[in-house]
């Protein structure tokens, strides 16, 4: 199945590279905004990012034949994942707010709110 869609194996683990991507960024950015919506805080959201960067860890150690214990790796994927899933959780607290207490808060970004004068 190697030659079915691609002459070599590169061209596939490329895709597969990008399309981990993608599901992981994704899948922080959905922890996160799940976090907000549950009114849980923000601790909540680094601990579904910790248990992410695990998963993540595997998924390169099964697919691409990783490293699956390496505390930098761990370290570097948690850190980029704790992005998406920060601005997530931010994005939705922010319009929760913003839609829920209306007279109480209005937007100043996309990441924050502030009271009313």
């Amino acid at each position: 199945m190697q030659g079915l869609f691609f002459e070599s194996d590169s061209g596939v683990r490329y895709l597969l590279r990008f399309l981990v991507l993608i599901i992981g960024f994704w899948t922080a950015w959905r922890s996160g905004k799940a976090a907000a919506e549950g009114w849980n805080g923000y601790p909540t959201v680094v601990v579904y990012t910790l248990l992410l960067g695990v998963a993540m860890r595997f998924l390169h150690y099964a697919l691409f034949q990783g490293p699956f214990i390496s505390p930098f790796y761990y370290v570097l994927d948690v850190i980029v994942l704790l992005v998406f899933s920060s601005a997530g959780f931010r994005i939705r607290r922010t319009r929760q707010m913003v839609q829920n207490y209306y007279w109480l808060y209005e937007p100043t970004s996309a990441f924050s709110f502030k009271k009313k004068d």
